[in-house]
Formats: C-alpha cells, sequence, structure tokens
C-alpha cells in the first residue's frame, strides 16, 4: 500500500508543482542572459537570483490574475 504523504509535505508538493509550472513565464519575465558557458561571480549569481525571485513573484501575481478572471 503506497504510503500517503504528511499534509506538511503534500503542501511543500503542491508549491513545488506551482514553483515549475510558473518557471517558464519565471524565467521570460526575468529577461537573464543564458551563460554560454562562462562561470558567474557569487555577487552575480545573488543579483540574478533577486531577479528571479522578483519574476517570480510578478508570474505568480499574473497567473492569480487570469485564473480569477480579473
Amino acid at each position: 500500500m503506497p504510503e500517503q504523504p504528511t499534509p506538511g509535505a503534500a503542501e511543500l508538493q503542491q508549491k513545488y508543482r506551482q514553483f515549475l509550472d510558473l518557471l517558464p513565464l519565471t524565467i521570460s519575465l526575468a529577461g537573464l542572459p543564458a551563460s554560454e558557458g562562462r562561470l558567474f561571480s557569487e555577487d552575480q549569481i545573488e543579483a540574478r537570483a533577486i531577479t528571479v525571485r522578483a519574476a517570480y513573484r510578478v508570474a505568480r501575481s499574473v497567473a492569480k490574475e487570469c485564473l480569477s478572471g480579473s
């Protein structure tokens, strides 16, 4: 018999799935160029992560608006 995920695990799994579903829109909104094989410094990585986080918030907001019919 398969194990049932705990409530916390199920919620985390749902959030992860939502993140993956929004990832293409997030990356598009972020507008970051591909690395094309070069390595980024720690500061550059952090700056790109901040950009991706901001783009994800916008993508999530857009998805909510579209799903609510607004």
